[in-house]
């Protein structure tokens, strides 16, 4: 009978030649998830919040700016909008200088969530760190901005034959 006793975090046999790709992604979706859970209180989705952070930093951006900034996938990006439109959070328009650019705008609503959205932003911080010390902090913030970009380079590569 297979042992159901181990833990989720637990590395499993097949990843044991990826241990740091494998912590990556227990990481990742255990920070996504209590990110998820503290989002719906402003009843926001996932990603919501980084558009609106580009938007707090720079009102008026367009939408293919907003998509290149928050490093969200295009469907994503869009149906964030679209969500995020329909609950009076942002304005969607046709750039004056081409129809076919769209300019994105904070409603009032939207407005009021930057401090929501800081407060949150804070809180997960601390959360995150709180058995951390800061030079912990600082070698584990490097080491994920040198992963991210390794990964992010070798996507831009051309596959090999």
């Amino acid at each position: 009978m297979p042992d159901t006793t181990s833990s989720p975090s637990e590395l499993p046999n097949a990843a044991r030649d990826g241990r740091l790709s494998y912590a990556i992604f227990q990481l990742a979706r255990a920070h996504r998830g209590h990110a998820a859970a503290m989002l719906r209180a402003l009843n926001l989705h996932p990603g919501q919040e980084l558009l609106l952070m580009q938007l707090f930093d720079h009102d008026g951006r367009t939408q293919a700016e907003l998509l290149e900034r928050a490093g969200l996938d295009h469907s994503t990006v869009s149906k964030s909008l679209r969500r995020m439109q329909e609950a009076g959070l942002l304005t969607r328009e046709p750039a004056p200088y081409d129809r076919r650019v769209m300019v994105v705008s904070l409603t009032d609503a939207g407005r009021a969530l930057r401090e929501p959205i800081a407060d949150l932003w804070r809180t997960l911080e601390q959360i995150s760190v709180r058995d951390l010390t800061p030079d912990q902090i600082e070698m584990f913030t490097t080491c994920a901005q040198t992963i991210e970009k390794s990964v992010r380079d070798h996507g831009r590569q051309a596959p090999v034959a």
